[in-house]
């Protein structure tokens, strides 16, 4: 059974970076579709970004040119670096693979304070 654990959340003033990572255990050779969801307190779950089986990537309006996607050496790793964050980026962030019926890991807490 697959399953999604994030790593690298915390907390970071205004300006700052961090970089998510997202492992998909119980895969051979990684996972082809992989996204990256956020949810802040109150509000629905939201898609940040997504990369293809052909590496294409794209980001919701919000991140664009400051949050980038990428994989590891193989495919199952997934990062997902934050820069210049901003307080309302503060989340939970999860990495998703349901197009293959995996369901959401535990998430990584990122906080920015002003």
């Amino acid at each position: 059974q697959v399953r999604l654990v994030e790593s690298g959340g915390g907390m970071v003033q205004a300006g700052g970076s961090l970089r998510l990572s997202c492992i998909s255990y119980g895969t051979s050779h990684g996972l082809n579709f992989m996204a990256w969801y956020r949810q802040a307190p109150g509000k629905e779950r939201e898609l940040v970004a997504t990369i293809t089986t052909n590496e294409v990537t794209n980001y919701a309006d919000s991140v664009k040119g400051r949050f980038t996607l990428s994989r590891g050496d193989t495919k199952k790793t997934v990062f997902l670096q934050l820069n210049s964050l901003k307080p309302e980026n503060t989340a939970v962030y999860y990495c998703d693979a349901r197009v293959y019926g995996v369901t959401w890991g535990q998430g990584a807490q990122v906080t920015v304070s002003s």
